[in-house]
C-alpha cells in the first residue's frame, strides 16, 4: 500500500491507494470507495475494467449534481482536456438551466461514442451507458458512474469506469490504452469540476 499526498489524490489529506499497474485507475479513491459499490455497477456485471477515480469538492451534493447532468458534447461539453474530447469547443463555465432536462433514459451527446443516461437521480447518481449499435454489441459494455456522497467539506464524488471487452485483444486494449486514457481524462475532469464549483460558491 501507498500515500498519495494531496495534491495528486484530489483529497485533503494522503489517502491510502493500492498499487496498480494502470496509471490512475484509482486516482483519488480510498481502499474502501476502491472496493465498495457504486451506483450502475450491475449494469455492466462482468466487467474486465473496473477504474474508481475520486474528488472532494467543496460544495454539497445539490451544487455539484447539475454540473455532471448538463455534460456532453454540443452542450456544458466534458471538463477535461477540450481539444481531444470536445473538437476545441471550451467546455461550460456555469450552470444552463436548458442542458438540466436529462432524465433517465436520455441519449447524451458524445459525438462519434453514443451514450445512454442510464441512471439519474439527482442529487446522488448519474450513470452514463454506452451504446453499442454494431453487431457486436452484446460482446461490448461499458459504464461511466458518478456517485454524489455527502462530505464534512461538502461532496464526496466517486466515479467508476466499467468495461467489458469481449472480442480478440480486447482485454490488451483496456489494459494499455482505454484504462490509462480515460484515468488521464478523468483526472482532468475532475479537477476542473472543482475548481469550476468551488470558484462560484
Amino acid at each position: 500500500m501507498v500515500r498519495v499526498p494531496a495534491f495528486q489524490a484530489g483529497y485533503a489529506g494522503s489517502i491510502p491507494v493500492t498499487r496498480s499497474i494502470m496509471i490512475l485507475q484509482h486516482w483519488g479513491s480510498t481502499n474502501d470507495e476502491i472496493a465498495g459499490a457504486v451506483a450502475g455497477d450491475s449494469i455492466c456485471p462482468d466487467a474486465t475494467l473496473i477504474a474508481t477515480r475520486s474528488i472532494t469538492i467543496a460544495a454539497p451534493p445539490e451544487e455539484v449534481f447539475p454540473w455532471i447532468r448538463q455534460m456532453g458534447m454540443g452542450k456544458a461539453g466534458w471538463y477535461s482536456y477540450d481539444w481531444l474530447d470536445n473538437f476545441g469547443r471550451k467546455s461550460a463555465t456555469v450552470i444552463k438551466p436548458e442542458w438540466q432536462d436529462v432524465t433517465t433514459g436520455s441519449k447524451v451527446p458524445g459525438g462519434p461514442v453514443k451514450f445512454e443516461a442510464a441512471i439519474v437521480e439527482p442529487p446522488q447518481a448519474f450513470v452514463l451507458k454506452v451504446n453499442f449499435k454494431s453487431r457486436l454489441g452484446k460482446r461490448l459494455c461499458g459504464t461511466l458512474a458518478y456517485d454524489l456522497r455527502e462530505h464534512p467539506d461538502g461532496t464526496r464524488l466517486v466515479t467508476r469506469l466499467r468495461t467489458h471487452i469481449n472480442i480478440p485483444g480486447g482485454k490488451l486494449l483496456e489494459k494499455l490504452f482505454l484504462g490509462p486514457g480515460d484515468g488521464v481524462m478523468l483526472r482532468k475532469q475532475l479537477l476542473n469540476l472543482a475548481k469550476r464549483i468551488e470558484s462560484h460558491n
